[in-house]
């Protein structure tokens, strides 16, 4: 017997096991490492997130290759994108989606000519209002250039993405709208979270923390 078949007939169900462990991961459910704190509040470096990749569409596994929809876009969604313009994979909130008329003027959102509603809860924290949700964005004191834009109409089949650490996050601002084929998943929940800044240490009042 060949070592190759001896190695199938002894292993053979770990290599099944592992080879459908990568199959979830790459078309149903995989966890994200967040590298930088563009969402900060709500996410930080360091934060592992459960990504639903199954939100938006189902995929051929190890592709992009989409076999169908399986359901909507909507604003307030924490989304994993692989992002063509940026060149690599970027965690943003859905702020606008097609059809949608989005414009920022210092820091305030005008969605559909409406400015959104604000909770001011501390000089650099606050509470915005979508779709009749409460997230929490910051905010910088010092001026910025990014905390102004004119009206855009959201085309279809994209989404207008915004990062909310307003001031500190590349976004639709920078790498223009998002087309919706680049959605790689919905995030739901932090799972864990390690601060990489005292020696990898678990932040344990973050894990299992859900985000919706």
């Amino acid at each position: 017997m060949s070592m190759m078949k001896q190695f199938w007939r002894t292993n053979w169900s770990f290599v099944l096991l592992l080879s459908l462990m990568f199959v979830f991961r790459s078309s149903i459910a995989d966890w994200y490492h967040v590298p930088s704190g563009s969402m900060e509040p709500n996410l930080i470096a360091g934060d592992r997130i459960y990504v639903d990749k199954t939100a938006y569409a189902l995929e051929v596994p190890f592709t992009d290759i989409k076999l169908f929809s399986t359901g909507k876009v909507n604003r307030g969604d924490i989304v994993t994108i692989n992002s063509s313009a940026a060149n690599e994979h970027l965690v943003k909130r859905v702020i606008g989606v097609p059809g949608d008329r989005v414009a920022m003027k210092n820091n305030r959102l005008y969605l559909n000519e409406a400015p959104l509603e604000y909770q001011t809860v501390s000089a650099t924290i606050k509470n915005e209002n979508l779709e009749n949700v409460f997230h929490t964005i910051q905010i910088t004191s010092d001026p910025h250039p990014l905390s102004s834009f004119a009206p855009v109409t959201v085309p279809p089949d994209h989404v207008l993405v915004l990062g909310d650490n307003r001031n500190r996050s590349a976004d639709s601002r920078v790498h223009g709208l998002i087309p919706i084929d680049e959605l790689q998943g919905k995030a739901l929940s932090i799972v864990v979270s390690f601060d990489q800044e005292n020696y990898w240490l678990p932040r344990k009042n973050r894990w299992l923390k859900p985000l919706i």
